[in-house]
């Protein structure tokens, strides 16, 4: 037994070099901002002696396929909804409340409806996974991308509904907002056709607020599907980072949520690039 306990205590003696855990907490500190400073994430606990960044590889296309496909998808059928919705005044009544049920719902509570009737009960979709079990990647064929989308449909629908209702809701309270600005009076008093109005004067300008909040939701990409990729098992980074909160893998946690930081500072400069080709007014142009 004190052979044993002997080995333990030096296989622990070495994972806390191995880790820097045998150093001062400021050390430890200093460290870790330089190695982020070198996108350097360390390795992970869980799946030693794999990098943190190899991990991070292995799960960030599916996220970037499934969950930004899905809100990409959802931000423009909620935005030309919403629209459509602050333009013709009586189509409200019978829209509103289903996308304030969608938009009051969390997605983990829809994805475990639609898991129920649509995979259990009617079939129509794998209940988990990203492809068949059995099934071995290969990218390069149509039959697996086939596989890939039909896994993906149910997991997808599920962000969907959820998001086109407040994008919905938030595109018809600012087409309602510009409806009433002083341009828009001028422009009806100039005698604009309606399609003009709608387009190039309201739609335009109330798209401002909805592309920021783009930008903010891609970014938080990963914390918005954990729990839905944790139901159908697809092997995204929410389903890992929820794995390595389980494990207690904190270098894997720490790389997944410095993506997160990055992934945020990424699409708001993408964004504010993207302004002055929407709004007129705003110009990055020196003098």
């Amino acid at each position: 037994m004190g052979q044993d306990a002997e080995g333990t205590q030096a296989m622990i003696d070495s994972y806390k070099e191995l880790f820097g855990l045998d150093k001062p907490l400021w050390q430890q500190y200093l460290i870790y901002v330089w190695n982020m400073l070198r996108f350097d994430l360390g390795y992970s606990i869980q799946n030693y002696p794999k990098p943190v960044m190899e991990v991070i590889a292995e799960s960030l296309p599916w996220t970037l396929g499934f969950v930004g496909t899905a809100t990409i998808l959802a931000f423009v059928m909620g935005t030309v909804l919403g629209a459509w919705l602050g333009w013709a005044k009586g189509a409200t009544s019978l829209l509103i409340p289903p996308l304030m049920v969608f938009s009051a719902a969390p997605a983990f509570v829809l994805a475990l409806v639609l898991i129920y009737f649509l995979a259990f009960r009617a079939k129509l979709f794998p209940l988990q996974g990203a492809y068949k079990m059995m099934t071995t990647p290969d990218w390069s064929s149509l039959a697996f991308w086939q596989e890939v989308v039909h896994h993906a449909i149910l997991p997808a629908l599920s962000l969907i509904l959820v998001s086109v209702g407040s994008w919905g809701l938030g595109m018809r309270a600012m087409m309602v907002t510009v409806e009433g600005d002083d341009y828009m009076t001028f422009a009806e008093a100039k005698g604009l056709k309606g399609a003009r109005l709608f387009f190039q004067y309201a739609l335009r300008n109330a798209l401002l607020p909805q592309i920021t909040g783009l930008a903010v939701r891609l970014g938080t990409i990963v914390s918005g599907s954990t729990l839905v990729e944790v139901y159908f098992g697809y092997p995204g980074l929410g389903t890992r980072l929820n794995r390595a909160i389980g494990a207690f893998d904190y270098y894997v946690i720490y790389g997944i949520v410095f993506f997160l930081v990055v992934g945020i500072a990424v699409a708001t400069f993408i964004v504010d690039m993207l302004y002055p080709l929407l709004d007129p007014r705003i110009s990055y142009a020196g003098g």
